[in-house]
């Protein structure tokens, strides 16, 4: 089992609020939520450092939700969507292609994620579980996520990209280990672009990593940073995460954009802290996430997402049950069906 850890990135007292990537080259500790559409929000703090801690404050039980989660694509139009992808795959114009849907479910307005967070670090504790809550920058959010994006220690850069889920790793498929090979060599352009030629490695590939009910196939992938270079160029370099966009990542994007009737959100973004007291960054794929939004009409609705990666090999019918098994202990632990 990974090792599991919980980051309150919740703090009081922000100094300054940027949307802007170069806010991350100056000194102080940044809390960073980026959405997966690209919308950048850096807080700055007064505190030395990101806690690695529980809530400390009293919180209240989660009381589950009762009510049925909707999903931005059903069953039957997520898998017309896998087989767009794969005649595109036919086409030669993507070979994978990261498909998503949201679930939705209305949100009391004196809910309070504090509790549901606490609630996942103890039943399903991930290595990059973090808690953000931000009025000041509208950010509430539960971050139960098994994939780093990027961590960097001085210049040292790494990533440590998943792909292939299954509840076993007797259950993967030689798909599963394509894909996460495929996604690898996208890494490892992405950092080429801001790293020191000849410093990129792959140190693990397609090592298995078992979270609470299900495997994932991990890889990491690292290099040294070139001489003067900026978050800003980081982040245009290797943004959106290639493991939740596909390959090549430009014509994923846009597949996505053709096929994804709503946008992710922080779903599939960044979220975690750059550290620049201490040289210390970590940004996690924002998977396994829950969020807390407004509509145009003032409901506020607590959204999760869940997708699988398609190639010419993907059957719809296992894809969307791919969805449901990533979907399925978190969204059962926010509606009670699941026990904590």
């Amino acid at each position: 089992m990974a090792h599991a850890r919980f980051m309150d990135l919740s703090f009081r007292h922000a100094v300054e609020i940027r949307h802007d990537a170069a806010a991350l080259d100056e000194p102080g500790v940044w809390v960073v939520v980026a959405t997966f559409e690209g919308a950048l929000t850096c807080v700055r703090f007064a505190q030395a450092a990101p806690a690695v801690r529980p809530v400390a404050r009293p919180v209240a039980r989660w009381v589950p939700l009762g009510g049925e989660w909707t999903s931005s694509l059903g069953a039957a139009a997520y898998q017309r969507g896998v087989q767009e992808v794969r005649r595109r795959v036919a086409a030669g114009t993507v070979y994978q292609v990261n498909l998503c849907r949201v679930l939705s479910q209305p949100l009391a307005a004196d809910a309070d994620l504090d509790a549901l967070s606490l609630l996942l670090l103890r039943a399903n504790p991930a290595p990059y579980a973090a808690r953000v809550h931000l009025p000041e920058a509208s950010l509430d959010l539960v971050c139960a996520s098994p994939e780093a994006f990027l961590l960097r220690a001085g210049d040292r850069l790494e990533s440590r990209p998943i792909k292939g889920t299954a509840a076993s790793v007797e259950a993967m498929l030689t798909k599963d280990y394509a894909e996460n090979v495929m996604i690898v060599d996208l890494v490892r352009n992405d950092l080429s672009q801001v790293c020191r030629a000849g410093s990129i490695s792959v140190d693990a590939l397609c090592a298995p990593e078992g979270h609470p009910g299900l495997v994932h196939l991990v890889s990491r992938v690292s290099g040294q940073l070139r001489p003067g270079a900026t978050w800003a160029d980081i982040l245009q370099a290797s943004f959106p995460p290639g493991s939740v966009s596909g390959a090549p990542k430009s014509s994923a994007l846009a597949t996505i954009g053709d096929l994804e009737p709503v946008p992710r959100g922080p779903y599939c973004g960044a979220i975690g802290f750059v550290d620049n007291d201490r040289g210390r960054a970590e940004l996690a794929v924002g998977i396994r996430t829950f969020w807390a939004e407004d509509d145009d009409q003032g409901r506020r609705w607590l959204r999760f997402g869940a997708g699988a990666g398609i190639t010419w090999g993907s059957e719809p019918a296992a894809e969307w049950a791919e969805t449901e098994l990533k979907a399925a202990r978190l969204v059962g632990l926010a509606s009670g069906r699941v026990r904590g």
